[in-house]
């Protein structure tokens, strides 16, 4: 690509709020071993995922319940303990997002987000409601990252060129997919990393 890119997209989940379910579920069980199987074969991330896709919760409840009805409590606080996964931001992220806001970078994101906890989740953390012009919501969308039909809802609905816009993800799938749709794309490891990533596509932070 031979266009700087002048607008930023950001990922949510781990690049501006943490999210691990082992925040929650290791108060729940005494032993990893029990944690582990709990989130591999009672609530894998491919049962997640369908809330992100746009299942309700309580659909995506009702599933595992039947599924695993030894486990009602601890399916149960996946969605009533859910905000116990995320302890608040990823360190550093947000006053990076405020630095290019100031400066004037037009800024959007897209995440893979189940359309209840994302509603819940512009209450509790205002700056995901303020910083951007649009957010792409995969719920809202009934499409998943890394389709690259996820990313061109962005691009069309609001008129930006590809080349011309700069993703944020942590994972590398995500990334790939952003740049599959034509975009630069950059895997986020930390904020200090991607503060010098950024300079480094000549954004002003």
């Amino acid at each position: 690509m031979s266009r700087q890119p002048d607008t930023v997209v950001f990922d949510f989940g781990n690049v501006l709020i943490e999210w691990d379910p082992r925040h929650l579920y290791s108060r729940l069980f005494s032993e990893t071993e029990a944690v582990d199987h709990f989130l591999t074969e009672i609530l894998p991330p491919s049962w997640n995922l369908e809330q992100d896709r746009g299942r309700c919760f309580a659909d995506g409840i009702a599933e595992a319940l039947a599924r695993h009805p030894d486990y009602e409590e601890e399916i149960r606080a996946w969605d009533t303990r859910w905000h116990e996964m995320v302890p608040g931001p990823v360190d550093g992220s947000v006053s990076l997002l405020q630095d290019l806001k100031a400066a004037g970078v037009p800024l959007y994101a897209i995440t893979n987000f189940s359309a209840e906890k994302y509603a819940e989740c512009l209450e509790r953390f205002p700056f995901l409601a303020d910083s951007f012009r649009d957010t792409v919501v995969s719920a809202h969308e009934k499409l998943l990252k890394p389709d690259t039909r996820i990313y061109d809802v962005l691009l069309t609905r609001n008129a930006l060129s590809p080349e011309r816009t700069v993703f944020i993800d942590d994972s590398a799938a995500n990334v790939a997919g952003a740049r599959d749709a034509g975009m630069h794309a950059i895997h986020f490891t930390g904020a200090d990393a991607l503060r010098q990533a950024l300079r480094d596509h000549g954004f002003p932070v």
